[in-house]
């Protein structure tokens, strides 16, 4: 998670752990440190103490670079065509929904400030991004695909 309030990402801990998901959140406070980690330069170049992310969740409004700028960064690496980028704002603009998209987030998602509407959050969160590939046909209602 790239996000500059640490009381957001505060916020995230709990309704992930309310919700019993098993995620391990890893922050970075600014756009600047969401290219490190993600380019793996150092401290960041230990992989298991700082694995490639399943999902970034990016903030908007950052320091040093906005979110933006990093999805802008992130297009020009192929070798994270793969992660998926969710932008969490606090705030609901079309217009950053529009660019958020151009730039190759996968979603744009204003982030609660209700306890529980952030519970749900999570939960989508976990199910359309994180849960195992094992759990898909008991969360689609075991739908099996079509020969």
């Amino acid at each position: 998670m790239a996000d500059d309030d640490s009381g957001d990402v505060f916020l995230l801990r709990r309704a992930f752990r309310r919700a019993a998901l098993d995620c391990e959140i890893i922050e970075v406070h600014d756009g600047e440190q969401a290219v490190e980690y993600l380019s793996g330069v150092p401290p960041y170049d230990d992989r298991l103490r700082y694995p490639m992310p399943s999902l970034l969740l990016l903030d908007v409004k950052m320091p040093k670079m906005n979110g933006f700028d990093v999805l802008a960064w992130l297009g020009g690496r192929p070798f994270l065509d793969d992660l998926p980028v969710v932008v969490l704002s606090g705030a609901s603009v079309q217009g950053d929904a529009t660019v958020a998209a151009n730039l190759g987030a996968r979603d744009y998602l204003v982030k609660p400030t209700d306890v529980g509407k952030m519970v749900e959050l999570a939960r989508q969160l976990y199910q359309r991004w994180l849960a195992p590939v094992s759990l898909l046909p008991e969360l689609f209602g075991g739908l099996a695909a079509s020969p």
